[in-house]
């Protein structure tokens, strides 16, 4: 099992397009083409993980924080950074991070800490713009059904927790077909008029190619017609955080005991109670403070996320209850997500997860 075909089911996952234009999602380090001897999954790369894979035999080290977020202009050993680098290429070992594409994806961290939390009609807080296509294509009666099926599976037709979307209108195609053609039907220069249906479905940008592989293979047309058109629709699947409802309003206090005991808290931090119950629900995990705003304007009672700044808990006034319950806290289960993904699609690899608590922030 080459390296790079765990990289791929992971990116089919959470493909790189929708991380932010920040981060440095992807390989980090190393030659994806060898053999995978051994999966280590963190939610950080410190000296003590890299030595944890060495110890294990894994030869790949997939975390969620990338270990090179800032442009390293010097390799001397004086950083955790510069230190990882150098253990990692001299015991040949590939370094990945699934970062904010992690986020982002539908069913990635925020899905998942939804899920722990037990919301229900979930959907995401700030959807990803401009990452929709409309592709239209023109197929002959006799084939629509096999060509539609290939277009969904390929990936196309996803609208909210709908799949295999799309709308068809009967028409007639007419077409000549020149010298050196293989016409499906038809006679050459003879003009032709085929009764056609006109195929419109929804396609992620980042499974464009695909779906046109998929077009291309299904079709019986040698010169098949079709159209990609950008739209503007909100991808409400995808994007920063997310938002969903309780089966049941619950207490204030109640429910923040109640976080302490999901995500194994010792503290918790939040804004003063608005004395309201908590029935919508907001949250980001990480470094989400940013969102409070869209959860605001969403009508949400509490926003859940790992960090927050001093003047972010007067901001949130009595519009809402702010919960904090620390960064490394809110996307350890990363880990958990990666496992998922890597079993599921390659049960014969080997994958641990890693025993190294990488938390840097510490309580007396």
């Amino acid at each position: 099992m080459k390296i790079s075909q765990i990289i791929i089911e992971l990116e089919n996952y959470a493909p790189l397009s929708i991380q932010e234009t920040f981060d440095n999602s992807g390989l980090q380090i190393g030659d994806t083409s060898r053999e995978a001897r051994g999966v280590l999954l963190s939610l950080d790369v410190t000296e003590k993980v890299v030595e944890e894979a060495i110890n294990m035999n894994c030869n790949l080290i997939i975390s969620h924080h990338p270990l090179l977020f800032k442009p390293v202009k010097k390799i001397t050993g004086k950083t955790y950074t510069e230190r990882c680098i150098i253990k990692a290429c001299k015991h040949d070992i590939v370094v990945y991070a699934s970062h904010t594409n992690m986020d982002n994806a539908f069913g990635g961290v925020n899905y998942h800490l939804a899920r722990k939390i037990g919301l229900q009609n979930v959907r995401a807080l700030s959807p990803k713009k401009d990452c929709l296509l409309k592709l239209v294509t023109f197929v002959p009666e006799t084939h629509a059904e096999m060509l539609r099926n290939a277009l969904f599976n390929a990936g196309a037709g996803q609208i909210g927790n709908y799949d295999s979307c799309s709308f068809n209108a009967s028409g007639y195609g007419s077409f000549r077909a020149g010298n050196n053609t293989h016409p499906y039907v038809g006679n050459i220069n003879e003009l032709h008029t085929e009764p056609e249906i006109r195929i419109e479905t929804i396609v992620p940008t980042y499974k464009k190619q695909a779906t046109l592989r998929a077009l291309l293979s299904a079709h019986p047309y040698e010169e098949p017609a079709y159209d990609f058109y950008s739209i503007e629709n909100d991808w409400r699947q995808i994007g920063s955080g997310i938002v969903g409802e309780l089966p049941a309003p619950e207490d204030e206090k109640l429910f923040l005991q109640k976080l302490k005991t999901i995500f194994n808290l010792e503290t918790l931090k939040h804004s003063p109670f608005t004395g309201k119950p908590i029935k919508k629900v907001a949250l980001c995990g990480g470094s989400g403070a940013f969102l409070i705003p869209d959860a605001i304007a969403c009508d949400t009672d509490i926003f859940i996320t790992g960090e927050a700044r001093y003047n972010d808990y007067y901001d949130v006034e009595n519009h809402i209850l702010l919960a904090v319950i620390g960064h490394y806290e809110s996307e350890v289960a990363v880990k958990e997500i990666f496992y998922d993904i890597i079993i599921k699609k390659i049960p014969n690899v080997t994958v641990h997860l890693s025993t190294v608590n990488t938390n840097p922030v510490n309580f007396i």
